[in-house]
């Protein structure tokens, strides 16, 4: 193991209010990274939802997905939606899933690990960072029309719309500044697959990774069961968070390096 010291930066830098040290030497801040979060998500959602809104093209993709699952033999979107719909609790409990813990889990999330994982904190946040903004390829350039907006005909319904929960997308506000068509990759099922690798490995009771582990699923439930998303939608989602990994990998220094010590250590 190396004893060599941190840079004469490092060490000085660490004397600032609410650093975290890394095993390697590299500072972290609570407060920079909530700033550049921050930035990062208000760049992003501009990005999305400045994305050109091609009803037409939109609906042309859609029918096409669809196409692809009935010859997948996945295309059950529209009987899963219809079911729920005799069963409100559920539809109910979807609602809130969908419109609050894609948020409130992955904030959570993020917060255990730069505390008690601060070493991996790097890479997956930056894995995060990479599918997140690889994302915004597919909202941009393939807009998809969510099945809630397809033609009256293909009978689905916009259980946001017509049951209780935080918000709608056909609300006022959010309908004026919410890209509708951006659904390929699923943004829910990034984050969610996220939350479940970050969270199986280090939790240490059976029942903690058997929750965490169904969390993905349980996201793919519901971005159908509100009729938001495509089941291939998820693939796209799970496959983006496998590029940002890779992604990751080749471009993370921090917390991955040899052990050294650093000044006041």
């Amino acid at each position: 193991m190396s004893t060599s010291t941190a840079p004469p930066l490092r060490g000085a830098l660490r004397r600032l209010p609410g650093a975290k040290v890394l095993r390697d030497g590299h500072v972290l801040y609570w407060w920079t990274e909530i700033l550049a979060i921050g930035i990062f998500y208000a760049v992003y959602s501009s990005i999305r939802n400045a994305a050109p809104e091609n009803a037409r093209l939109a609906l042309k993709h859609a029918l096409r997905l669809i196409d692809l699952q009935k010859a997948l033999g996945i295309y059950h979107e529209r009987a899963i939606n219809q079911w729920a719909l005799d069963l409100q609790p559920v539809v109910v409990a979807s609602n809130y899933f969908y419109g609050s813990l894609h948020f409130v889990v992955t904030i959570g999330v993020g917060i255990f690990l730069f505390r008690r994982w601060p070493d991996d904190y790097p890479f997956w946040r930056n894995t995060l960072g990479i599918a997140t903004a690889i994302a915004l390829i597919g909202f941009y350039f393939w807009p998809l029309m969510p099945p809630r907006l397809l033609p009256e005909t293909y009978g689905y319904v916009d259980t946001l719309a017509k049951y209780p929960t935080l918000w709608a997308f056909n609300s006022g506000a959010i309908k004026s500044i919410a890209n509708q068509f951006a659904a390929m990759p699923s943004i829910h099922c990034v984050w969610a697959l996220w939350c479940a690798c970050i969270l199986v490995p280090r939790l240490r009771h059976t029942w903690a990774k058997v929750l965490a582990a169904l969390y993905p699923v349980l996201t793919v439930s519901v971005i159908v069961i509100t009729a938001n998303h495509y089941f291939l939608d998820a693939v796209g989602g799970f496959a983006t968070l496998g590029i940002g990994c890779a992604g990751a990998r080749l471009t993370t220094r921090a917390g991955r390096g040899p052990a050294v010590r650093t000044s006041g250590a």
